[in-house]
């Protein structure tokens, strides 16, 4: 790209995730849909485990923080997308492209490593059933939120301002349907091998550590339930697992097939279902997953819909 055309521009345009217009009203349908869902289901979960008696363990703590960024990084994404459905160009103002990477990037790797939070979780649960309201004390479950939050807004707005602070050329559209990292750097004219570096170290962390701390905490927790000496009480430990061993496998196996797949059969067209797949399903699944796996909060919310039930109208 020529460096003489350098500039800030005022929008983005997105590529959105079809150019054929008969089908942009079915996934206006669709995804509305979609995100309508994963509003209330995440929302749901928030108040589910703050109000219900019953839901006040270390547990439901991290789910609900697991809730709130589901609902975070779809909220990110999902709106401007429904928008650009029915709008006549799909565009994106410079500040707001800036702040939607910045809220993306932050939501994702708090995913990552509350998800390892909740591994190490079961693990206490499982493997030191006595100690386990000691160990997982409130100072050590806000700890275990905490750091994730506080890493994953530094790793963000670094990421965000090192791009945003480069020179950009002339040519302003962006070949995806929400502002990501690797799409906008090839908006850049200034060198971007820096920028590169640091999302590529910063990535292989973050799944790297995450995956072990998960990995590490499966390996130790399969290691108990095989001394128990009752079925019962195996079957008892690998219900307590089963959702999040389940939300753990949707992810990162969504999260292989975007970053694993050899270069013949890489397509932008591919990274944008498997994009809808990861910002907009996955948020979707996850309440469903920890409502129909779990007796506790199928419990918890037949409670409450008796107490609405009693409220006159």
């Amino acid at each position: 790209m020529d460096k003489q055309n350098q500039t800030v521009p005022g929008e983005f345009i997105l590529t959105g995730i079809t150019g054929r217009p008969e089908l942009q009203a079915p996934f206006f349908v669709l995804f509305l849909t979609v995100y309508a869902v994963s509003v209330v289901g995440n929302l749901g979960m928030i108040v589910l485990t703050k109000v219900d008696s019953k839901l006040q363990t270390p547990m439901y703590f991290f789910l609900r923080n697991l809730a709130f960024i589901d609902l975070g990084y779809s909220t990110s994404v999902g709106p401007k997308m429904l928008v650009n459905f029915v709008a006549d160009q799909n565009t994106i103002c410079y500040h707001c492209c800036a702040m939607q990477l910045t809220f993306f990037i932050l939501f994702i790797i708090s995913e990552l490593f509350i998800l390892s939070a909740m591994a190490y979780d079961r693990y206490v649960a499982i493997c030191d059933p006595l100690l386990y309201t000691v160990v997982m004390s409130p100072r050590v479950r806000w700890v275990l939120v905490a750091v994730p939050y506080v890493y994953s807004a530094s790793v963000s707005l670094i990421t965000t301002i090192k791009i945003f602070t480069s020179s950009f050329c002339g040519y302003n559209i962006i070949s995806h349907f929400y502002c990501d990292s690797l799409p906008l750097l090839t908006l850049l004219c200034s060198s971007t091998w820096e920028i590169e570096l640091f999302i590529l170290t910063c990535s292989v962390f973050n799944l790297v550590s995450s995956f072990l701390i998960v990995l590490v905490s499966y390996i130790l927790i399969l290691k108990a339930i095989l001394k128990m000496n009752t079925a019962q009480g195996r079957q008892k430990a690998f219900s307590t697992c089963g959702s999040h061993l389940t939300v753990v496998a949707v992810l990162y196996a969504t999260l292989a097939f975007m970053y694993m797949q050899p270069k013949s059969s890489h397509s932008f067209d591919t990274d944008k279902m498997a994009s809808v797949f990861f910002t907009l399903v996955i948020p979707m699944l996850n309440p469903m997953i920890y409502s129909l796996r779990n007796k506790e909060v199928k419990g918890a919310l037949h409670r409450m819909w008796k107490n609405l039930c009693k409220i006159p109208v």
